[in-house]
């Protein structure tokens, strides 16, 4: 097996296509050690996607497991494993490039001629666990650094495009996070280190090519989960059991340090509803930046349903304003001018702030604003540029207006995938600058998508993220967790449910004698009233029946059976929440059977 250094310029020419396994491969994504085996992730198919000032960017579009050991996949553990991080694999779009580091923004680009790993930031390397091995080796043998190739996890565009008659390259790079990563519910808000859920920084790219030189203007925007104890306990409601464990002073003050350490000046733009189920996480939120007392970290609140209702989405531009009051339009960007006659570049500006963004999910109001705050520094540039004058305006270019809209619709949907299972919403705005009817039936269709895979879908997903990411071992666990320890009754219960549907199908539809009316209506009675007792049971007991994570305990979570003293028998489930969190997590407390 043959790999192309990280140090070499990849061949342009033969990019596309990449010869089969057993030759030449693009790369090694990782090795894993599961419950008895070890295994070798190879990276069978890559597609190239663009080109980034120069150097191939490409999508991992297949790989391959090698196991070093034979046989040990046929143990039912270790192959429930193999599946599951077979599906974390698959999670998501992964690209990599052999000469570019995709984890880091045009303005945190090292010049040190070191390997790729050695400059990756560590927060967007996906892959750093699965190659942690490697990086071991490679400190004594720097040879192995050719085999270690960073991938980024989130949504990467390229675009040729023009405005004006003038040509360059467009694109959108962003990039997830790999602490406190995970699904929906099963991963809010923050941890003891400052980590928050569904963390992506979104670089938005206007390239000019002036071979054999580039000019490029970056604007880099970051979303987060409001970062404070919280969590949405799934229960098979449809708006599952809020909780708000503690304003998390110390580990709010821990993630805006490290904020501000990269980015600058932090303008955190809020868009949780100021009413009903959202409120206590706004008012958690600023209790928060309250305590924080930060000049270096600006709260900017901003109701997002109550402002743009009646599909007024327009209103976002009220948002852009207020940022503009608060000195947000002085963070600029970043710009660059390569020199190749001293193969270096000239920094022109840099970005000294960011807009961090959140919503409940930070994923549909996010990306719509987001969006919006992309177009409106994206005319600025282009007035910069020379490609408009002031007085110009690019959304007057249609083909160039479905280009950004396009992109940034795509943009919302891999990251949404990533963490609630679907699509966006309201991305029928993103698209065409409009809310239409359309667009609001497809979000519905979302909407109920995303309840059954969050309820009845996520833990695996869950688990996925948490095998690939190291954040559970399988060869430390003396027990695996794929056993179901439910009561027998628990588990039962959706079954008597489908039978009893099938058996009143049957009643409905089978052929049947013409003096058995009576009969009829009693057996679809007596059927109806075990559906109805089972459906009770189901919605009573929801927390048995939401499909949690196994692999890693949540933080804030766990099941609990209650047991009648007298008869052994399970009277219900409740739910085990933290009763004292302080200035950090102290960890899930142990379940314990209560008894009356």
């Amino acid at each position: 097996m043959t790999l192309e250094s990280n140090q070499n310029r990849a061949d342009e020419r033969d990019t596309d296509k990449f010869a089969t396994f057993g030759q030449s491969l693009p790369g090694i994504l990782g090795l894993v050690h599961l419950r008895f085996g070890k295994y070798i992730i190879v990276i069978t198919k890559a597609e190239k996607i663009g080109l980034l000032k120069g150097h191939v960017i490409y999508r991992i579009a297949d790989f391959e497991f090698v196991a070093l050991q034979h046989g040990v996949s046929r143990d039912k553990d270790e192959a429930a494993y193999l599946a599951l991080l077979k599906r974390g694999v698959r999670a998501g779009p992964m690209y990599f490039s052999y000469t570019w580091d995709l984890t880091n923004s045009m303005q945190r680009q090292s010049t040190q001629d070191i390997p790729l790993w050695e400059k990756a930031d560590d927060r967007f390397f996906w892959n750093k666990f699965a190659v942690s091995s490697l990086i071991e080796h490679a400190k004594t043998d720097p040879a192995i650094s050719h085999f270690i190739l960073p991938v980024v996890f989130g949504y990467i565009n390229l675009t040729k495009t023009s405005l004006k008659s003038s040509s360059f390259t467009f694109a959108l790079i962003s990039r997830r996070s790999r602490f406190r990563a995970g699904t929906r519910y099963f991963s809010r808000g923050i941890d003891s280190h400052g980590n928050v859920s569904n963390f992506n920084e979104t670089e938005q790219l206007v390239i000019l090519d002036e071979s054999p030189s580039y000019t490029t203007y970056s604007f880099v925007q970051t979303r987060g989960s409001v970062p404070v104890y919280w969590a949405e306990i799934n229960n098979l409601r449809y708006k599952p059991k809020l909780r708000i464990f503690d304003t998390a002073f110390e580990s709010a003050k821990l993630h805006f340090d490290s904020q501000k350490g990269i980015y600058g000046r932090n303008y955190c733009v809020n868009l949780v509803n100021q009413a009903g189920h959202e409120l206590p996480v706004k008012s958690a939120f600023e209790s928060a930046i309250a305590k924080l007392d930060d000049p270096e970290v600006i709260y900017i609140y901003f109701d997002f349903h109550h402002e743009c209702k009646g599909m007024r989405w327009h209103r976002v531009q009220l948002l852009i304003d207020k940022l503009v009051e608060l000195g947000a339009d002085n963070m600029g960007w970043f710009q660059s001018a390569d020199l190749p006659e001293k193969n270096t570049s000239q920094i022109i500006r840099i970005q000294n702030g960011v807009v961090r963004t959140n919503c409940m999910d930070c994923l549909d109001r996010t990306n719509v604003v987001q969006s919006t705050l992309a177009g409106w520094t994206l005319q600025q540039q282009l007035i910069d540029a020379r490609i408009l004058q002031p007085a110009e305006r690019w959304e007057e270019d249609i083909s160039f207006v479905s280009i950004f809209r396009n992109i940034w619709a795509d943009n919302a949907d891999y990251i949404s995938k990533a963490y609630s299972g679907t699509g966006a919403l309201k991305t029928d705005f993103t698209r065409t600058g409009k809310r239409t009817k359309q667009g609001a039936l497809q979000d519905l269709r979302n909407s109920i998508e995303r309840y059954a895979k969050n309820n009845f879908f996520d833990g695996p997903r869950q688990d996925a993220y948490d095998l690939f990411l190291g954040n559970h071992l399988p060869y430390e666990v003396n027990e695996p967790p794929f056993r179901d320890h439910r009561p027998l009754l628990v588990q039962s219960m959706p079954f008597v449910a489908y039978g009893s549907i099938l058996m009143i199908l049957a009643a409905l539809f089978l052929p049947r004698a013409n003096d058995t009316h009576l009969s009829i209506q009693l057996f679809i009675l007596l059927w109806l009233v075990i559906l109805s007792y089972a459906l009770y049971f189901i919605s009573k007991h929801g927390l048995a029946y939401v499909n949690w994570p196994r692999l890693v305990q949540l933080d804030y979570v766990g099941e609990q059976e209650v047991v009648h003293a007298g008869t052994g028998k399970i009277k219900g489930w409740v739910m085990s929440e933290k009763t004292k969190i302080e200035s950090r997590i102290r960890g899930l407390e142990e379940g314990k059977k209560r008894t009356e």
